[in-house]
């Protein structure tokens, strides 16, 4: 059993940046790919990043692209997403999760376990 919690969420101002953190324990946490998911009110949670065990990038859509940066950090059991140029439309409850298949890594169903969700507000 693997236990996700995330941290590093807050209120920012538009243009602003954060570092989220996902710290993992109770599992060998170099053989997960981990991801990042977001879900802003009244929409479905959406891929936004993943990392597989290996360090490779596994990239969803355009709205992040060359803003967020996923790395890792296995000595730390820890996992971050860098988030630059933030944007109010990027004002969301984010999710690290942890899984098994790097074929799946961009959809939910390749994730075993997740963390609690940490909230990020961008004020415009």
């Amino acid at each position: 059993q693997v236990q996700l919690v995330e941290s590093g969420g807050g209120l920012v101002q538009a243009g602003g940046s954060l570092r989220l953190s996902c710290a993992a324990s109770g599992g060998t946490f170099s053989n997960y790919g981990m991801g990042w998911f977001r879900q802003a009110p009244g929409k479905e949670r959406e891929f936004v990043l993943a990392i597989t065990w290996r360090g490779g990038r596994v990239y969803g859509g355009d709205s992040v692209k060359g803003r967020f940066a996923i790395s890792r950090d296995n000595a730390k059991n820890t996992v971050y997403l860098q988030m630059n140029s933030l944007k109010p439309e990027d004002t969301a409850v984010y999710y690290c999760a942890a899984g098994l298949s790097e074929r799946l890594l961009s959809r939910e169903e390749g994730y075993a376990y997740w963390g609690q969700g940490t909230q990020v507000t961008v004020s415009s």
